[in-house]
């Protein structure tokens, strides 16, 4: 039944296992045992209370987030704090990420192992996260703060206690795999295409890749929680986080609106040839694609196709209007050596898009251009864009801005 086993440990190799409460990062921990790895347990507490919530590593919650269309901490104890055997009372419901339910599923898995667990409190370093995400709203952009919470926060910070503790790998409950190819381990999308999150890992090291294990990538949910059924785990029947962490009211404005109380002006809501629509209050309630709560009848749907950040307008206009076949990205990221100026790939712009072909070309300054095949729709600044050959992440960037596909005749 259990398929994973890209390198058996040699005898008691330690591993430090990121346990968020849920099932997929719990199954992992179990499996890393079973195959005789020396576990420790880290609960990372990284959300912000005063925000509503908080967040977890394990990042389906990122799947809500990118299609718009992340609490109490008893128990905590710091990073330089004898370990603990887990004694807490187990619970089946589930009130968001990170929350004192899921520290204590957590630490009853463990316990349950018998391994040492630690609570760890991030919430400081997690306060520039929310800073990200309301700058980009503030900038017309929409932002995507698993990705960057993954390869700037949670994955550093777990390597960071691995090496404190002496621990040789990291391991996470993501639905990604590690392939070696040529003397270099590769990222590779999980073999559960419902549940795969090489998307929003495209943002790692080579350091990481080097000590990683994704314990579940090898498998699908189901098997995931038939396996959590054999063992009895308190969180086997336990639903997955579908909120961005720090947002699980999903009102994202009263987020920003917090944060930069000074960036939401009335302005007005225009059409393709600049004719004034109605008004907005504020450019950060809005983001490309979105369709609903415009306050605009047209008699029938009307899509934001642009933010004019400059001009403070919010451009509306037809489904169509959304193609495009071009796109602008920066600050890329790869993680396959010597790729070619121009190269064809599968490209994908959301974590529940379906890739697409396309060609990509490397500018200066670690940017990018891609040619769609096919133009794509709500093509989103802010957003990630990962590029595949077939289940390998070859790298990724961070979307600018996107070229209107060519009239068709």
């Amino acid at each position: 039944m259990f398929r994973y086993n890209p390198r058996m440990p040699q005898p008691r190799e330690k591993v430090v296992v990121a346990m968020s409460g849920g099932v997929d990062s719990s199954v992992a921990a179990c499996l890393l045992q079973e195959q005789g790895y020396d576990i420790v347990g880290l609960f990372m507490r990284v959300g912000a209370p005063e925000e509503g919530g908080s967040a977890a590593l394990d990042q389906n919650s990122d799947r809500q987030r990118s299609e718009h269309e992340g609490a109490d901490t008893t128990g905590e104890i710091s990073a330089n704090t004898e370990n603990t055997i887990a004694t807490a009372t187990p619970t089946r419901t589930h009130q968001g990420c990170c929350s004192a339910s899921d520290a204590a599923d957590a630490r009853y898995v463990a316990g349950s192992l018998g391994v040492p667990f630690y609570a760890l409190n991030f919430a400081g370093d997690f306060n520039e996260i929310m800073d990200y995400f309301a700058d980009e709203y503030v900038n017309g952009r929409t932002p995507n703060p698993c990705v960057v919470c993954n390869h700037k926060l949670k994955f550093g910070k777990l390597l960071d206690y691995a090496d404190a503790v002496g621990a040789k790998y990291i391991a996470t409950g993501h639905y990604a795999r590690i392939e070696e190819k040529n003397g270099q381990r590769h990222l590779c999308r999980g073999v559960d295409d419902g549940k795969d999150q090489s998307y929003v890992l495209f943002g790692l090291q080579q350091e990481i890749l080097d000590r990683v294990l994704f314990p579940v990538g090898d498998l699908n949910k189901n098997e995931v929680r038939k396996i959590a059924a054999r063992l009895d785990l308190p969180n086997q029947d336990k639903p997955d986080s579908v909120e961005i962490c720090f947002v699980p009211d999903r009102d994202y404005a009263r987020v920003v609106k917090k944060r930069r109380p000074d960036a939401f002006k009335e302005g007005d809501v225009v059409n393709a040839a600049g004719e004034t629509l109605g008004t907005h209050d504020g450019i950060g309630h809005y983001t490309v694609g979105q369709r609903r709560g415009l306050g605009i009848a047209a008699g029938h749907p009307i899509y934001v196709t642009e933010l004019n950040v400059l001009e403070n307008k919010v451009t509306v206009g037809e489904a169509e209007d959304l193609l495009s076949s071009t796109l602008l990205a920066s600050k890329a990221n790869f993680l396959v050596k010597d790729l070619p100026q121009s190269f064809d790939a599968h490209v994908q712009i959301r974590y529940l898009h379906k890739a697409a072909p396309a060609t990509v070309h490397l500018l200066p300054d670690g940017k990018v251009r891609v040619e769609f095949q096919n133009a794509q729709r709500a093509i989103t600044p802010g957003q990630a864009v990962v590029f595949y050959n077939g289940d390998t992440v070859l790298g990724g960037a961070w979307i600018d801005s996107a070229k209107q596909a060519p009239e068709i005749p």
